[in-house]
Parts: C-alpha cells; sequence; structure tokens
C-alpha cells in the first residue's frame, strides 16, 4: 500500500513538473524587421514624403502573448536620428530596450540599425509603440496587442472579433518641419490639420472619403476595439453612434466593466472596449474629436471611420450602402466634467496591493512657463509678449543630455551629464492654482534625476499650475505602471486629501492626466532598477522640457540589478 502511495505522489510531481515546463515552454520568440523610411503617404490631397515604418502608416501591428519575447531590428534608412519606445512594456532589468532619445539610449542613426530585444512578463491587454525622438512619433507607431498565456481566457465573455483603433494626429506638412518652426521662434507649434483612425481622416476631410475605414459588423456579435490614442498632442472624446461601450481594460490592466457612450483617452493611453452589435443593421460612424482642457488653440475637426452591418439595405443598382451614416454626440470640446467623469470610474476589478507605508512622498508641480528674452522683438521670441514657451517640473525644465545617453553614462561612470538633485518638492510653495506671480513663471534648464533606492514604495502628487494656462497633462512613467490613488482640483491638501485615496482597487495605468487645475497622485514600489523617464505624453510639452527622469538603484544580487548593456547599443 505504501509503495502504491510513494509511486502515486512521484507521479503526480512528475505532472506538475511537465505542467511548469509546458508553461515556459509556449512562450514563442517573434523576430521582426522594422525599416524605417520615408514613402509617398497622400492624404488631404496631397502627398508627403512620409516616415514610415516599414511603408505602413500606421506601422505593423504587433501580436504576441504574456511571457513571449520580442526581438526586433530596427533598420535606419530615414535622414533623421531615432530611437523606437514599446509604451507600457515594464521592460524588467533592462532599460536598453525602452528607447527614449538620449535617455537609456543614443539615437539609430541614419544608415544604422539597433536591435531591440525584451521580454513580455505578467502583462496582458492592449499597448503600443512609437518613435520616441522628436516628433517622429507624429507617423512612426503601431499597435501592439498581448494576449493572454495559452489556455487563460479574458475575464470577459470572448468576443467574436477584435479591431485596433489608433486614433491619431497628421499635418499637412513635414512634422519635423512644423517642429523645427517652433523650436526657432520659441512660440507654440501649429496644430495638426487632421486626426485620423487607423491613419484615415474620414468623411468630414477634402480628398478623403474614399479611403474612410469601414469595419463589417454581422448583426448580434461582440467586438473588443483596441483604442489607442496616438495622437501627438491632444486629448480625444471616441464614441460610436447609437452604441454602447463596455470599458474592460485600460494601459494593459483589466477593469471593473462599466458601461459609457464615450470615452476619454489621451496620448499615450489605451483603453479597451466591447461593443455589442445590437443596433437596426445600418452604418455608424465611429468619431473623435478634441478634448481641450488649455486656453490655448487646437485642432477642432473631428475624424471618422464607419461600423457596417453587413445586413443593412443596399442601394441594388450601385451596390452601394443607401443610408448615410448616423452620427454621434460627441462632448464639447472643453468639456471636463465629461472626461473627469469617465476617468474615475475606470477601477482595478479586485482589491490591488498598493503600498500603504511610503518611504518616498514626493510633490512634482507640472506645467508651463515662459523664458524672457533679451530682445522680446527677436523673431526668436513670439511667444506670450514676447517670450520664448517653456515648461517645467518643481521648476525644473528637462534638458536631455546631448554627449550620451543618461542610462549609458551611468553604467560607464561618465560624470557631467547628469546631477541627481531634482527637487523632491517645489522650490518655492505658491498658490498653485491660483494668481501665480510673474517672478515663478520662468523655470531653471537642467539636467537632474530623481535617486530611488531600490524596493522604495513611492509616491508622487502631480499638481498642475495655473502658468500660461491650467491643463490636463498626461503624464506618462517608463519602466513601470503604478496604482492611480486619488485626485481632485485645485491645489492638493496633504492634510485632508489622502483620507479621501482609494487603497482598494485603484486602477493601474502607466499614462495618467492631470485634472486640469488640479492634481493627481500615483503609488508603485521601485522595482524596476535603472534610469526611467516620467514625462508629459503632449510632445510639444516634452519638447519644451516638462519631463524628468528616475534613478532607481541596483537592489541586491543579479535580479535586482540592471543587466549589462547589449553589444549593438548605438553610441553617441
Amino acid at each position: 500500500m505504501e509503495s502504491k502511495q510513494c509511486s502515486h505522489f512521484i507521479f503526480l510531481i512528475i505532472f506538475m513538473i511537465f505542467g511548469l515546463l509546458s508553461q515556459f515552454t509556449g512562450a514563442e520568440t517573434h523576430y521582426h524587421q522594422f525599416v524605417i523610411q520615408a514613402r509617398p503617404v497622400k492624404r488631404l490631397c496631397r502627398t508627403h514624403n512620409t516616415i514610415t515604418v516599414n511603408g505602413l502608416f500606421p506601422g505593423p501591428t504587433l501580436e504576441v502573448r504574456d511571457g513571449d519575447t520580442l526581438v526586433i531590428k530596427a533598420i535606419n534608412n530615414a535622414r533623421y536620428n531615432v530611437t523606437l519606445h514599446w509604451h507600457g512594456v515594464r521592460q524588467l532589468r533592462n532599460p536598453w530596450a525602452d528607447g527614449p532619445d538620449h535617455v537609456t539610449q543614443c539615437p539609430i542613426q541614419p544608415g544604422r540599425s539597433y536591435t531591440y530585444r525584451f521580454t513580455i512578463q505578467n502583462q496582458e491587454g492592449t499597448l503600443w509603440w512609437h518613435a520616441h525622438s522628436r516628433w517622429l512619433r507624429a507617423t512612426v507607431y503601431g499597435a501592439l496587442i498581448i494576449y493572454p498565456k495559452l489556455g487563460s481566457p479574458y475575464p470577459f465573455p470572448m468576443p467574436k472579433k477584435e479591431i485596433p483603433i489608433l486614433l491619431g494626429e497628421w499635418w499637412d506638412r513635414n512634422p519635423m518641419d512644423v517642429l523645427r518652426l517652433a523650436d526657432f521662434t520659441g512660440a507654440a507649434p501649429n496644430v495638426s490639420d487632421a486626426f485620423t483612425i487607423n491613419g484615415q481622416p474620414g468623411d468630414l476631410y477634402r480628398c478623403s472619403s474614399k479611403e474612410t475605414v469601414r469595419f463589417p459588423v454581422e448583426a448580434g456579435e461582440t467586438i473588443l476595439l483596441r483604442i489607442i490614442n496616438s495622437a501627438l498632442n491632444q486629448q480625444l472624446f471616441f464614441s460610436v453612434a447609437n452604441h454602447r461601450l463596455t470599458v474592460v481594460g485600460a494601459d494593459a490592466a483589466y477593469t471593473k466593466p462599466f458601461s459609457t457612450s464615450v470615452i476619454m483617452i489621451a496620448p499615450g493611453q489605451t483603453t479597451n472596449v466591447l461593443l455589442k452589435a445590437d443596433q437596426t443593421p445600418g452604418r455608424y460612424y465611429m468619431a473623435a474629436h478634441a478634448y481641450n482642457s488649455a486656453n490655448a488653440a487646437f485642432d477642432n475637426t473631428t475624424t471618422t471611420a464607419i461600423l457596417e452591418y453587413k445586413s443593412a439595405p443596399c442601394n441594388s443598382k450601385k451596390g452601394k450602402a443607401s443610408t448615410t451614416p448616423v452620427f454621434p454626440q460627441l462632448p464639447g470640446f472643453n468639456d471636463t466634467n465629461t472626461a473627469t467623469a469617465f476617468t474615475a470610474q475606470i477601477k482595478s476589478p479586485s482589491k490591488v496591493n498598493v503600498p500603504t507605508v511610503i518611504d518616498e512622498s514626493l510633490f512634482f508641480t507640472v506645467g508651463l512657463g515662459l523664458i524672457n528674452c533679451t530682445n522680446p522683438n527677436s523673431p526668436r521670441c513670439q511667444g506670450p509678449n514676447g517670450t520664448r514657451f517653456a515648461a517645467s517640473m518643481n521648476n525644473v525644465s528637462f534638458v536631455p543630455p546631448r554627449r550620451n545617453s543618461l542610462m549609458q553614462a551611468y553604467y560607464q561612470g561618465q560624470p557631467g551629464v547628469f546631477t541627481t538633485d531634482f527637487p523632491p518638492v517645489p522650490p518655492v510653495p505658491f498658490d498653485y492654482t491660483g494668481n501665480v506671480s510673474r517672478g515663478l513663471w520662468t523655470p531653471v534648464k537642467a539636467t537632474k534625476l530623481y535617486k530611488l533606492k531600490f524596493g522604495a514604495r513611492v509616491q508622487i502628487v502631480l499638481q498642475d499650475t495655473s502658468i500660461v494656462t491650467t491643463e490636463d497633462h498626461p503624464m506618462h512613467l517608463h519602466g513601470y505602471h503604478f496604482a492611480v490613488v486619488g485626485s481632485g482640483f485645485g491645489n492638493f491638501n496633504p492634510q485632508t486629501d489622502p483620507a479621501k485615496f482609494n487603497l482598494y482597487d485603484p486602477p493601474i495605468r502607466n499614462t495618467i492626466g492631470t485634472n486640469p487645475g488640479g492634481w493627481v497622485a500615483i503609488r508603485f514600489v521601485a522595482d524596476n532598477p535603472g534610469i526611467w523617464l516620467m514625462h508629459c505624453h503632449l510632445d510639444s510639452h516634452l519638447n519644451w522640457g516638462l519631463a524628468m527622469a528616475f534613478l532607481v538603484e541596483n537592489g541586491v544580487g543579479r535580479l535586482q540589478s540592471v543587466q549589462p548593456p547589449p553589444l549593438d547599443l548605438p553610441r553617441c
């Protein structure tokens, strides 16, 4: 009897080992070649020599499973320096694959290449990839879809089909020229000429209706829309006429499902929604337009695609649909109440392990500023009242190094590239959302990092300011996701506001907006060593210096330390 029990126990152990091995061997390695090159792209009646990946705009969609590894050789055949960022991928111990220009790597120069190698670890949902150098992100981007491991279902009913929806911005000129002009004048860059859905502006723009994206659906089926805001500078409202959207995920984290007629999505963010094709068979517009929270010029156009029921009645003579698509009701451009209410509904499906004891309590002001000019009438001083625009965090306007990347300089022990004295609080406290003295409008330009010990439990309160204008700044932290534990309007009150924090089921995000004229609080554990950029995902603001970086020190042993750099890492 005893020997039978023993053999049964041994069999059980072997079965468990094989089960574990099958989990590991189920992971795949995906090899891709991304050729970054100029290709003719026609939009709004004109053809532009546009920077693309593999000749595609938007670029290729990457589809992987949790646990898979990606090996992507980026070949730069364009005339600009370039880097690629895998937005929202945690890149554990591997900042070398993260991509921000002169932060974790020197750029890939024209005619050169670099191979990004990284593994997806415990992440599922929708992410995306994009250029992270100057304004190349305007056209160099694509979806990164992470399916669950084999045998693991979605935590919601299986959809009949899945559709990536990439929302973008289009300039009827070279975006790099738009940026170059803004750099020269010091003024705000020209706003975009169109928004796009999967690269196409849609029916409401000139020379565009023939190419409007159409999504055929069967009546009664459920579709998963993987919505990505890849626009350069604009938060967007998105809706589908007559259809409810059930939000089930954001930033590659599942959420408590809730129903809505409209979503607000900021640049950098992703939102997964289920749509049931339960309306009268016909044609319905998907549409997106700006949510503009600042007192500033913006693109007030609307992009569309068409949700088309296959059983919709047709004009039998021409075989074309007989009806004009139904148009959704989008919120007003400045509808902060709708934007705030939508974001507040996003919560984790169950209890989250949020740090409750905090080692590093940081308070960062984020917002715009102005640089005074000695000659206000100069062509280089075309900002408000003869100034130049700037932006900052805690009054420090981030200046990327040029001699080397931050990570390479740190790893090589090269001095003089950066300092580690980024202020944990504003140098001068003031009424952040009130009438700010003009003496506080000018930031200091510097390359400052904030050092964190491995394993530190961190809270950051991101406080918008009313300098120049209040605004919703979508803040993205590289190398991490974080719990959004609280938000509010006005100045953050450290005595009363923490009592209202959600420490049970806060959403897990990689990009979160500051309320315009308000604040947002996030928490995370600094368990990923390396140098990680934190910045506003409105690229005009990043260009003006609305960024900083964390230097997370190595912990104990190999598994808590940055892995060695790859041999083909670009040099400056």
